[in-house]
């Protein structure tokens, strides 16, 4: 496993030392690479290092733990307050917290709380390592006309001519191929849009047909494809359409 990063920020000097040992002793796989007392100066350094994970403190002379958020920018880690006042839970969520753990701090709730925090970051991270590697194929693929695919499974080349249809709902994106058969990716529509040949017209929000399929054109606002599936068309669309063919 990968070593992850923390900063740790209570007033409490006992408090923070007692986190300190118990997030060292169950996930030595965590590195603390500052545990402070003043908040002013976990500012500095937070920014500075920009932890995986902080662990903070809400109610804190000087400054609290929410108005230490509301200095960073960005918050590209993962949050888990620490504190004795139950009454912050809801406020602290609606600052993206991964969690909120009640001292004096219980072992199990730690547990918890991190383990949810490393699923979070090891899941971006696997995100945006998919994102990189689809961009330079995308760029390696370009000469050899492939769409490529993020799937379930891992990645589909596709060449375009194999595609049909390309339909996008819910955030999820489906391709209609030659062959009859169909692949889902979770990416949306907008990400394989700017990535197509001209053989591709986007004819309604939500709906991209390879034009070399296209076998009629229904007054009533459909395109119909070699496979017999009919492909809505907007209104906006239609006089684009027909003029790809005057």
């Amino acid at each position: 496993m990968n070593s992850k990063t923390a900063i740790l920020v209570d007033d409490e000097f006992t408090a923070l030392k007692g986190l300190q040992q118990k997030v060292e002793q169950i996930f030595p796989e965590i590195t603390i690479v500052g545990a402070f007392q003043k908040p002013k100066e976990a500012l500095k350094v937070i920014k500075q290092k920009n932890p995986d994970i902080l662990f903070l403190d809400i109610q804190m002379p000087g400054m609290t733990g929410f108005e230490l958020l509301s200095e960073l920018d960005d918050l590209h880690f993962q949050v888990i307050f620490v504190t004795a006042y139950n009454e912050y839970a809801l406020k602290a969520f609606k600052h993206s917290a991964v969690d909120y753990i009640l001292k004096p701090v219980d072992n199990d709730e730690l547990i918890h709380a991190v383990s949810k925090a490393l699923e979070v970051i090891n899941l971006k991270q696997q995100s945006e390592s998919n994102a990189k590697l689809v961009h330079i194929l995308s760029e390696t693929f370009t000469d050899t006309n492939k769409i490529i695919v993020p799937t379930g499974k891992g990645l589909s080349f596709i060449p375009q001519q194999e595609v049909f249809h390309i339909e996008g709902y819910e955030g999820y994106t489906k391709f209609h191929l030659t062959n009859k058969s169909e692949i889902l990716s979770s990416y949306n529509l907008g990400k394989f849009e700017r990535s197509l040949s001209k053989i591709f017209f986007k004819c309604h929000k939500s709906h991209i047909i390879n034009v070399e399929k296209v076998r009629s054109f229904e007054n009533e606002g459909y395109l119909v494809l070699e496979n017999d599936y009919r492909v809505p068309i907007s209104k906006a669309n239609r006089k684009v359409f027909l003029d790809l063919f005057n």
